[in-house]
């Protein structure tokens, strides 16, 4: 493996050494994926692609390489009794049952309880737990489980819409399909009004 693909991977030498031989065996059966396909992984277009993979799944599961909780440790105090929402928080994922995408926006919401943390530090505990093989059940919840765990706020509430590539480009085929999921803790889960409220703001449907 060349000098580039080695700076992919740090850590202990033993480490880098076992990972390197990893890379070296998953772009052999790239190329053997390609041949079984039915095309040459030696034409051009296709000779360094086992290359670009390998290096586009390390991009796409960056998430593994940190705790996203950590994120939302800065916090402020601040007496604000009501609602924080960010919305639309554009979110790139891969599905764990197929390595097919899944893409969408996440919707976050909390009730602080004496302390908040910065907006864009929500938006990187979406990215940071997206960026790993998912489901979006999984994911919906695991952004939850962050907030109330850090932030102990009164009510978390976390919506996702997304489309699934492996249902859209595969299998069904269903391209016009989007899956929603969402995760209600404390007083969004208590209190219908406070899950409206939330709701209203993106207005959707309060059921």
């Amino acid at each position: 493996m060349d000098q580039n693909n080695r700076d992919l991977f740090s850590g202990e030498a033993k480490d880098v050494e076992k990972k390197i031989h990893q890379a070296q065996t998953v772009k052999a059966g790239l190329r053997e994926l390609i041949e079984l396909c039915g095309d040459d992984p030696d034409r051009e277009g296709l000779e360094e692609t086992p290359d670009r993979v390998l290096k586009a799944f390390l991009e796409y599961t960056e998430g593994y390489k940190e705790d996203p909780k950590a994120h939302l440790e800065k916090v402020f105090d601040v007496d604000h009794q009501e609602l924080v929402m960010v919305q639309d928080i554009e979110l790139y994922s891969m599905c764990e049952h197929h390595f097919a995408p899944f893409l969408g926006v996440a919707h976050v919401g909390y009730i602080p309880n004496g302390k908040i943390t910065g907006l864009s530090k929500i938006a990187r505990v979406v990215e940071g737990y997206a960026k790993r093989f998912q489901v979006q059940e999984r994911l919906t919840n695991q952004i939850a489980d962050a907030m109330e765990e850090v932030l102990d706020p009164q009510g978390v509430m976390v919506v996702i819409e997304a489309k699934h590539m492996c249902m859209c480009g595969r299998g069904v085929r269903k391209s016009s399909a989007s899956t929603t999921t969402k995760s209600v803790r404390g007083l969004f889960k208590s209190e219908a009004d406070h899950r409206m409220e939330f709701l209203s703001l993106l207005d959707r449907p309060t059921r």
